[in-house]
Protein backbone atom coordinates (compact mmCIF):
# COMPACT_ATOMS: atom_id res chain seq x y z
CA UNK A 1 0.00 0.00 0.00
CA UNK A 2 1.35 3.40 -1.00
CA UNK A 3 2.18 5.88 1.72
CA UNK A 4 0.43 9.23 1.96
CA UNK A 5 3.61 10.98 0.83
CA UNK A 6 3.89 8.79 -2.29
CA UNK A 7 0.22 9.29 -3.17
CA UNK A 8 0.53 13.04 -2.77
CA UNK A 9 3.64 13.20 -4.97
CA UNK A 10 1.91 11.03 -7.58
CA UNK A 11 -1.24 13.15 -7.57
CA UNK A 12 0.74 16.36 -8.02
CA UNK A 13 3.03 14.92 -10.70
CA UNK A 14 0.06 13.45 -12.55
CA UNK A 15 -1.22 16.97 -13.10
CA UNK A 16 2.17 18.26 -14.10
CA UNK A 17 2.23 20.66 -11.18
CA UNK A 18 5.27 22.01 -9.38
CA UNK A 19 5.12 22.57 -5.64
CA UNK A 20 4.63 26.34 -6.18
CA UNK A 21 1.67 25.52 -8.46
CA UNK A 22 0.16 23.35 -5.71
CA UNK A 23 0.60 26.26 -3.30
CA UNK A 24 -1.45 28.47 -5.63
CA UNK A 25 -4.14 25.81 -6.03
CA UNK A 26 -4.33 25.35 -2.26
CA UNK A 27 -4.72 29.08 -1.81
CA UNK A 28 -7.62 29.13 -4.26
CA UNK A 29 -9.26 26.15 -2.53
CA UNK A 30 -8.88 27.89 0.83
CA UNK A 31 -10.37 31.13 -0.50
CA UNK A 32 -13.35 29.19 -1.86
CA UNK A 33 -13.98 27.89 1.66
CA UNK A 34 -13.60 31.35 3.15
CA UNK A 35 -10.17 30.73 4.71
CA UNK A 36 -6.75 32.34 4.34
CA UNK A 37 -3.38 30.62 4.14
CA UNK A 38 -0.04 31.88 5.46
CA UNK A 39 2.85 32.88 3.21
CA UNK A 40 3.73 30.87 0.11
CA UNK A 41 7.02 29.87 1.71
CA UNK A 42 5.25 28.49 4.78
CA UNK A 43 2.79 26.44 2.70
CA UNK A 44 5.59 25.17 0.46
CA UNK A 45 7.49 23.93 3.54
CA UNK A 46 4.40 22.01 4.60
CA UNK A 47 4.08 20.41 1.17
CA UNK A 48 7.73 19.37 1.24
CA UNK A 49 7.26 17.88 4.72
CA UNK A 50 4.19 15.90 3.56
CA UNK A 51 5.86 14.64 0.41
CA UNK A 52 9.01 13.62 2.29
CA UNK A 53 6.96 11.68 4.82
CA UNK A 54 7.98 13.88 7.76
CA UNK A 55 4.36 14.78 8.58
CA UNK A 56 0.85 14.25 7.28
CA UNK A 57 -1.80 16.80 6.25
CA UNK A 58 -4.00 17.69 9.21
CA UNK A 59 -7.74 18.26 9.55
CA UNK A 60 -7.45 21.65 7.86
CA UNK A 61 -5.03 21.01 4.99
CA UNK A 62 -6.30 17.51 4.16
CA UNK A 63 -9.66 18.69 2.75
CA UNK A 64 -7.93 21.55 0.91
CA UNK A 65 -5.62 19.08 -0.82
CA UNK A 66 -8.63 17.02 -1.85
CA UNK A 67 -10.28 20.13 -3.29
CA UNK A 68 -7.15 21.34 -5.08
CA UNK A 69 -6.25 17.94 -6.57
CA UNK A 70 -9.87 16.87 -7.20
CA UNK A 71 -9.41 13.59 -5.34
CA UNK A 72 -11.09 11.96 -2.38
CA UNK A 73 -9.53 11.66 1.05
CA UNK A 74 -9.24 7.89 0.60
CA UNK A 75 -7.32 8.34 -2.66
CA UNK A 76 -4.67 10.25 -0.74
CA UNK A 77 -4.80 7.82 2.17
CA UNK A 78 -6.26 10.44 4.48
CA UNK A 79 -8.92 9.99 7.12
CA UNK A 80 -10.21 13.54 6.94
CA UNK A 81 -13.81 14.17 6.02
CA UNK A 82 -14.66 17.10 3.79
CA UNK A 83 -16.56 18.95 6.54
CA UNK A 84 -14.16 18.43 9.43
CA UNK A 85 -12.19 21.61 8.92
CA UNK A 86 -15.41 23.62 8.75
CA UNK A 87 -16.64 22.11 12.01
CA UNK A 88 -13.28 22.79 13.60
CA UNK A 89 -13.28 26.45 12.62
CA UNK A 90 -16.93 27.05 13.53
CA UNK A 91 -17.36 28.65 16.96
CA UNK A 92 -20.36 26.73 18.27
CA UNK A 93 -21.45 25.39 21.62
CA UNK A 94 -21.14 21.58 21.54
CA UNK A 95 -24.44 19.72 21.38
CA UNK A 96 -23.26 16.89 23.66
CA UNK A 97 -20.33 15.82 25.84
CA UNK A 98 -19.19 13.50 23.05
CA UNK A 99 -19.19 16.45 20.63
CA UNK A 100 -17.12 18.49 23.09
CA UNK A 101 -14.63 15.64 23.49
CA UNK A 102 -14.28 15.24 19.73
CA UNK A 103 -13.98 18.96 19.03
CA UNK A 104 -11.57 19.80 21.81
CA UNK A 105 -9.31 16.93 20.75
CA UNK A 106 -9.31 18.25 17.19
CA UNK A 107 -8.60 21.78 18.44
CA UNK A 108 -5.65 20.62 20.53
CA UNK A 109 -4.18 18.64 17.64
CA UNK A 110 -4.67 21.44 15.12
CA UNK A 111 -3.24 24.00 17.55
CA UNK A 112 -0.27 21.76 18.19
CA UNK A 113 0.33 21.49 14.44
CA UNK A 114 0.23 25.27 14.30
CA UNK A 115 -1.97 25.81 11.27
CA UNK A 116 -2.70 29.43 10.83
CA UNK A 117 -6.42 29.58 9.95
CA UNK A 118 -7.23 28.45 13.49
CA UNK A 119 -4.57 30.60 15.16
CA UNK A 120 -5.75 33.62 13.18
CA UNK A 121 -9.49 32.93 13.49
CA UNK A 122 -11.73 35.75 14.66
CA UNK A 123 -14.12 35.31 17.61
CA UNK A 124 -17.82 34.97 16.87
CA UNK A 125 -20.20 37.38 18.62
CA UNK A 126 -23.24 35.07 18.25
CA UNK A 127 -21.27 32.26 19.92
CA UNK A 128 -21.07 34.21 23.19
CA UNK A 129 -24.84 34.70 23.32
CA UNK A 130 -25.60 31.15 22.26
CA UNK A 131 -23.25 29.63 24.82
CA UNK A 132 -24.51 31.65 27.78
CA UNK A 133 -28.16 31.04 26.90
CA UNK A 134 -27.75 27.31 26.25
CA UNK A 135 -25.85 26.89 29.49
CA UNK A 136 -28.45 28.83 31.50
CA UNK A 137 -31.38 26.79 30.19
CA UNK A 138 -29.57 23.45 29.98
CA UNK A 139 -31.39 20.38 31.34
CA UNK A 140 -29.83 18.07 33.88
CA UNK A 141 -26.19 17.34 33.00
CA UNK A 142 -25.80 14.54 30.51
CA UNK A 143 -24.49 11.28 31.93
CA UNK A 144 -21.33 10.17 30.14
CA UNK A 145 -22.21 7.28 27.89
CA UNK A 146 -20.76 3.90 28.87
CA UNK A 147 -17.52 3.26 27.04
CA UNK A 148 -16.31 -0.17 26.14
CA UNK A 149 -13.09 0.75 24.38
CA UNK A 150 -9.94 2.54 25.39
CA UNK A 151 -7.99 2.33 28.62
CA UNK A 152 -9.72 2.20 32.00
CA UNK A 153 -9.67 5.57 33.72
CA UNK A 154 -9.82 6.07 37.48
CA UNK A 155 -9.73 8.96 39.91
CA UNK A 156 -5.95 8.64 40.10
CA UNK A 157 -5.74 9.46 36.39
CA UNK A 158 -7.98 12.46 36.96
CA UNK A 159 -5.75 13.67 39.79
CA UNK A 160 -2.75 13.52 37.46
CA UNK A 161 -4.44 15.97 35.07
CA UNK A 162 -4.56 18.52 37.90
CA UNK A 163 -0.82 18.95 37.44
CA UNK A 164 -1.77 21.58 34.85
CA UNK A 165 -1.86 23.92 37.86
CA UNK A 166 1.92 24.10 37.39
CA UNK A 167 1.31 25.59 33.95
CA UNK A 168 -1.08 28.14 35.44
CA UNK A 169 1.75 29.42 37.63
CA UNK A 170 4.07 29.64 34.62
CA UNK A 171 1.37 31.52 32.73
CA UNK A 172 1.07 34.01 35.58
CA UNK A 173 4.81 34.57 35.93
CA UNK A 174 5.92 34.51 32.29
CA UNK A 175 2.84 35.13 30.12
CA UNK A 176 0.61 32.99 27.94
CA UNK A 177 3.15 32.45 25.17
CA UNK A 178 5.76 31.02 27.52
CA UNK A 179 4.35 27.51 28.01
CA UNK A 180 1.22 27.49 25.85
CA UNK A 181 2.60 24.98 23.36
CA UNK A 182 3.66 22.66 26.18
CA UNK A 183 0.18 22.77 27.72
CA UNK A 184 -1.47 21.95 24.40
CA UNK A 185 0.99 19.14 23.80
CA UNK A 186 0.17 17.61 27.18
CA UNK A 187 -3.56 17.90 26.61
CA UNK A 188 -3.38 16.44 23.11
CA UNK A 189 -1.03 13.58 23.93
CA UNK A 190 -2.03 12.62 27.47
CA UNK A 191 -5.56 13.85 28.11
CA UNK A 192 -7.32 12.86 24.88
CA UNK A 193 -6.80 9.11 25.58
CA UNK A 194 -8.41 9.60 29.01
CA UNK A 195 -11.46 11.29 27.53
CA UNK A 196 -11.81 8.42 25.08
CA UNK A 197 -11.25 5.74 27.70
CA UNK A 198 -13.57 3.68 29.90
CA UNK A 199 -14.87 5.33 33.08
CA UNK A 200 -17.80 5.30 35.46
CA UNK A 201 -20.26 8.16 35.84
CA UNK A 202 -18.45 9.39 38.98
CA UNK A 203 -15.05 9.32 37.31
CA UNK A 204 -16.48 10.84 34.12
CA UNK A 205 -17.84 13.87 35.93
CA UNK A 206 -14.57 14.39 37.82
CA UNK A 207 -12.63 13.99 34.57
CA UNK A 208 -14.85 16.47 32.70
CA UNK A 209 -14.47 19.05 35.44
CA UNK A 210 -10.71 18.71 35.58
CA UNK A 211 -10.33 18.81 31.80
CA UNK A 212 -12.68 21.81 31.64
CA UNK A 213 -10.39 23.63 34.07
CA UNK A 214 -7.33 22.72 31.98
CA UNK A 215 -9.08 23.82 28.79
CA UNK A 216 -10.03 27.10 30.48
CA UNK A 217 -6.31 27.60 31.13
CA UNK A 218 -5.58 26.88 27.46
CA UNK A 219 -8.18 29.49 26.59
CA UNK A 220 -6.64 32.09 28.92
CA UNK A 221 -3.16 31.43 27.52
CA UNK A 222 -4.43 31.69 23.94
CA UNK A 223 -6.26 34.92 24.82
CA UNK A 224 -3.09 36.32 26.37
CA UNK A 225 -1.31 35.40 23.14
CA UNK A 226 -4.05 37.27 21.22
CA UNK A 227 -5.23 34.15 19.39
CA UNK A 228 -8.75 35.33 20.10
CA UNK A 229 -10.82 33.01 17.92
CA UNK A 230 -8.92 30.00 19.24
CA UNK A 231 -9.32 31.18 22.83
CA UNK A 232 -13.07 31.55 22.36
CA UNK A 233 -13.30 28.01 20.98
CA UNK A 234 -11.43 26.66 24.00
CA UNK A 235 -13.77 28.55 26.33
CA UNK A 236 -16.80 27.07 24.54
CA UNK A 237 -15.56 23.48 24.89
CA UNK A 238 -14.60 24.09 28.53
CA UNK A 239 -18.09 25.43 29.28
CA UNK A 240 -19.75 22.36 27.81
CA UNK A 241 -17.48 19.99 29.76
CA UNK A 242 -18.16 21.93 32.97
CA UNK A 243 -21.89 21.70 32.27
CA UNK A 244 -21.75 17.91 31.96
CA UNK A 245 -19.56 17.69 35.05
CA UNK A 246 -22.33 19.59 36.87
CA UNK A 247 -19.64 22.05 37.99
CA UNK A 248 -21.68 25.25 38.05
CA UNK A 249 -19.01 27.30 39.77
CA UNK A 250 -16.38 26.48 37.16
CA UNK A 251 -18.88 27.12 34.36
CA UNK A 252 -19.57 30.57 35.79
CA UNK A 253 -15.85 31.29 35.90
CA UNK A 254 -15.59 30.30 32.23
CA UNK A 255 -18.34 32.77 31.33
CA UNK A 256 -16.41 35.37 33.34
CA UNK A 257 -13.33 34.66 31.23
CA UNK A 258 -15.42 35.12 28.09
CA UNK A 259 -16.63 38.46 29.48
CA UNK A 260 -13.04 39.55 30.14
CA UNK A 261 -12.07 38.73 26.55
CA UNK A 262 -15.16 40.41 25.10
CA UNK A 263 -14.32 43.65 26.94
CA UNK A 264 -10.74 43.52 25.67
CA UNK A 265 -12.07 43.12 22.11
CA UNK A 266 -14.51 46.02 22.42
CA UNK A 267 -17.73 43.96 22.64
CA UNK A 268 -18.93 45.69 25.79
CA UNK A 269 -22.62 44.81 25.68
CA UNK A 270 -21.77 41.15 25.13
CA UNK A 271 -19.24 41.31 27.98
CA UNK A 272 -21.78 42.71 30.46
CA UNK A 273 -24.32 40.07 29.43
CA UNK A 274 -21.81 37.25 29.94
CA UNK A 275 -20.92 38.52 33.42
CA UNK A 276 -24.61 38.74 34.36
CA UNK A 277 -25.23 35.24 33.00
CA UNK A 278 -22.43 33.95 35.22
CA UNK A 279 -23.99 35.62 38.26
CA UNK A 280 -27.46 34.33 37.46
CA UNK A 281 -26.39 30.83 36.52
CA UNK A 282 -24.51 29.98 39.70
CA UNK A 283 -26.56 31.99 42.18
CA UNK A 284 -27.52 28.98 44.35
CA UNK A 285 -23.89 27.82 44.69
CA UNK A 286 -21.97 31.09 44.27
CA UNK A 287 -19.19 31.90 46.70
CA UNK A 288 -18.38 35.48 47.72
CA UNK A 289 -15.17 35.53 45.67
CA UNK A 290 -16.92 34.31 42.55
CA UNK A 291 -19.65 36.90 42.95
CA UNK A 292 -17.00 39.58 43.41
CA UNK A 293 -15.22 38.56 40.24
CA UNK A 294 -18.40 38.46 38.17
CA UNK A 295 -19.50 41.89 39.43
CA UNK A 296 -16.02 43.20 38.60
CA UNK A 297 -16.26 41.86 35.04
CA UNK A 298 -19.63 43.55 34.66
CA UNK A 299 -18.12 46.80 35.95
CA UNK A 300 -15.26 46.58 33.44
CA UNK A 301 -17.74 46.30 30.58
CA UNK A 302 -20.02 49.05 31.89
CA UNK A 303 -17.08 51.42 32.30
CA UNK A 304 -16.30 51.06 28.62
CA UNK A 305 -19.89 51.92 27.72
CA UNK A 306 -19.63 55.12 29.78
CA UNK A 307 -22.34 54.12 32.27
CA UNK A 308 -20.54 55.49 35.34
CA UNK A 309 -23.30 54.97 37.91
CA UNK A 310 -23.91 51.34 36.88
CA UNK A 311 -20.17 50.71 36.86
CA UNK A 312 -19.79 52.10 40.38
CA UNK A 313 -22.75 50.03 41.59
CA UNK A 314 -21.17 46.85 40.20
CA UNK A 315 -17.83 47.71 41.84
CA UNK A 316 -19.58 48.33 45.16
CA UNK A 317 -21.28 44.94 44.90
CA UNK A 318 -17.92 43.33 44.15
CA UNK A 319 -16.32 44.97 47.18
CA UNK A 320 -19.14 43.92 49.50
CA UNK A 321 -19.00 40.34 48.24
CA UNK A 322 -15.24 40.06 48.65
CA UNK A 323 -15.39 41.37 52.22
CA UNK A 324 -17.57 38.39 53.21
CA UNK A 325 -15.37 35.68 51.73
CA UNK A 326 -14.05 32.68 53.61
CA UNK A 327 -11.04 31.29 51.76
CA UNK A 328 -11.68 27.79 53.12
CA UNK A 329 -14.97 27.63 51.22
CA UNK A 330 -13.63 28.87 47.88
CA UNK A 331 -12.54 26.71 44.94
CA UNK A 332 -8.76 26.66 44.80
CA UNK A 333 -8.68 28.09 41.28
CA UNK A 334 -10.39 31.35 42.33
CA UNK A 335 -8.36 32.13 45.46
CA UNK A 336 -6.04 34.37 43.43
CA UNK A 337 -8.86 36.93 43.20
CA UNK A 338 -8.16 39.08 46.25
CA UNK A 339 -8.18 42.74 47.24
CA UNK A 340 -5.24 43.51 44.94
CA UNK A 341 -6.99 41.92 41.96
CA UNK A 342 -10.19 43.82 42.67
CA UNK A 343 -8.22 47.05 43.02
CA UNK A 344 -6.70 46.37 39.59
CA UNK A 345 -10.15 45.89 38.07
CA UNK A 346 -11.36 49.12 39.73
CA UNK A 347 -8.31 50.96 38.36
CA UNK A 348 -9.22 49.83 34.85
CA UNK A 349 -12.77 51.02 35.37
CA UNK A 350 -11.92 54.48 36.64
CA UNK A 351 -9.29 54.96 33.94
CA UNK A 352 -11.92 54.10 31.32
CA UNK A 353 -14.46 56.59 32.72
CA UNK A 354 -11.72 59.28 32.79
CA UNK A 355 -11.53 59.50 36.57
CA UNK A 356 -7.74 59.63 36.57
CA UNK A 357 -7.18 60.41 40.26
CA UNK A 358 -9.37 57.48 41.41
CA UNK A 359 -7.67 55.22 38.87
CA UNK A 360 -4.27 56.15 40.30
CA UNK A 361 -5.42 55.44 43.87
CA UNK A 362 -6.76 51.99 43.00
CA UNK A 363 -3.80 51.10 40.77
CA UNK A 364 -1.39 51.88 43.61
CA UNK A 365 -3.29 49.36 45.77
CA UNK A 366 -3.23 46.70 43.05
CA UNK A 367 0.41 45.60 43.30
CA UNK A 368 0.45 42.12 44.75
CA UNK A 369 4.16 41.47 44.30
CA UNK A 370 3.41 37.82 43.56
CA UNK A 371 1.53 37.90 40.23
CA UNK A 372 3.90 39.31 37.63
CA UNK A 373 1.51 39.71 34.71
CA UNK A 374 -1.30 41.09 36.88
CA UNK A 375 1.15 43.58 38.38
CA UNK A 376 2.24 44.52 34.85
CA UNK A 377 -1.34 45.34 33.84
CA UNK A 378 -2.02 47.26 37.06
CA UNK A 379 1.21 49.27 36.72
CA UNK A 380 0.42 49.98 33.06
CA UNK A 381 -2.99 51.33 34.07
CA UNK A 382 -1.23 53.46 36.69
CA UNK A 383 1.06 54.92 34.03
CA UNK A 384 -1.88 55.60 31.73
CA UNK A 385 -3.88 57.20 34.55
CA UNK A 386 -1.00 59.56 35.36
CA UNK A 387 -0.80 60.45 31.68
CA UNK A 388 -4.53 61.23 31.54
CA UNK A 389 -4.12 63.39 34.64
CA UNK A 390 -1.51 65.46 32.78
CA UNK A 391 1.40 64.05 34.78
CA UNK A 392 3.59 63.05 31.84
CA UNK A 393 6.86 62.79 33.76
CA UNK A 394 5.37 60.48 36.39
CA UNK A 395 3.61 58.46 33.68
CA UNK A 396 6.90 57.88 31.87
CA UNK A 397 8.69 56.96 35.09
CA UNK A 398 6.05 54.36 35.91
CA UNK A 399 6.09 53.07 32.33
CA UNK A 400 9.84 52.47 32.54
CA UNK A 401 9.27 50.51 35.75
CA UNK A 402 6.65 48.39 34.03
CA UNK A 403 9.01 47.67 31.13
CA UNK A 404 11.54 46.32 33.63
CA UNK A 405 8.79 44.26 35.27
CA UNK A 406 7.71 42.75 31.95
CA UNK A 407 11.12 41.83 30.65
CA UNK A 408 10.46 38.08 31.01
CA UNK A 409 6.81 38.18 29.93
CA UNK A 410 5.76 36.63 26.63
CA UNK A 411 2.33 38.16 26.27
CA UNK A 412 0.77 39.78 23.21
CA UNK A 413 -1.82 41.31 25.53
CA UNK A 414 0.93 43.12 27.45
CA UNK A 415 2.23 44.44 24.14
CA UNK A 416 -1.27 45.77 23.39
CA UNK A 417 -1.32 47.69 26.67
CA UNK A 418 2.02 49.28 25.76
CA UNK A 419 0.79 50.14 22.28
CA UNK A 420 -2.21 51.92 23.79
CA UNK A 421 0.06 53.86 26.16
CA UNK A 422 2.32 54.79 23.27
CA UNK A 423 -0.63 56.17 21.31
CA UNK A 424 -1.79 58.19 24.31
CA UNK A 425 1.72 59.51 24.90
CA UNK A 426 1.94 60.65 21.29
CA UNK A 427 -1.46 62.33 21.58
CA UNK A 428 -0.23 64.21 24.66
CA UNK A 429 2.27 66.05 22.45
CA UNK A 430 5.99 66.01 21.85
CA UNK A 431 8.22 66.98 24.76
CA UNK A 432 11.71 66.40 26.06
CA UNK A 433 10.19 64.05 28.67
CA UNK A 434 8.48 61.84 26.09
CA UNK A 435 11.54 61.85 23.81
CA UNK A 436 13.81 60.84 26.68
CA UNK A 437 11.38 58.09 27.67
CA UNK A 438 11.17 56.77 24.10
CA UNK A 439 14.96 56.58 23.91
CA UNK A 440 15.20 54.54 27.13
CA UNK A 441 12.21 52.38 26.19
CA UNK A 442 13.98 51.26 23.02
CA UNK A 443 16.16 49.01 25.17
CA UNK A 444 13.14 46.88 26.10
CA UNK A 445 11.80 43.98 24.04
CA UNK A 446 8.12 44.60 24.77
CA UNK A 447 8.32 48.27 23.78
CA UNK A 448 9.91 47.38 20.45
CA UNK A 449 7.14 44.82 19.93
CA UNK A 450 4.51 47.51 20.62
CA UNK A 451 6.09 49.73 17.97
CA UNK A 452 5.91 46.85 15.53
CA UNK A 453 2.24 46.37 16.37
CA UNK A 454 1.61 50.03 15.64
CA UNK A 455 3.59 49.81 12.40
CA UNK A 456 6.26 52.26 13.55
Amino acid sequence: MQSISARLREARAGRGWSQPRLVRELRQAAAHRGHQLPSDASVKRRIASWENGHSSPDDFYGPLLCDALSVSASELGLNHGGAQDSALLDAVYPASPDAAIQTVGQLWRADLNGYEPLLQAEPSEPAWSEASLRWLVAPEPAIPRPRTDGARVGLGDVAAVKTTAVFARLDDQFGGDHARHTVIQYLSNDVVPLLRGQYTDQVGRALYSTVAEATLLAGWMSYDSCHHGLAQRYFLQALRLAQDANDRRLAGSILSAMSHQATFLGRYTQAATLARAALMGISPVATPTLRAQFHAMEARALARTGDVSACEAALSAATNALESRNSDDEPEWITYFDEAELAAEAAHCFRDVNSARRAVAHAENAMSGSHVRSDFFATMVLADAHLRAGETEEACRVALDVLDLGELLKSARCVSYLAEFQQNLTAAGDSSISRNFAEQAQEHRLWVASETQLGL
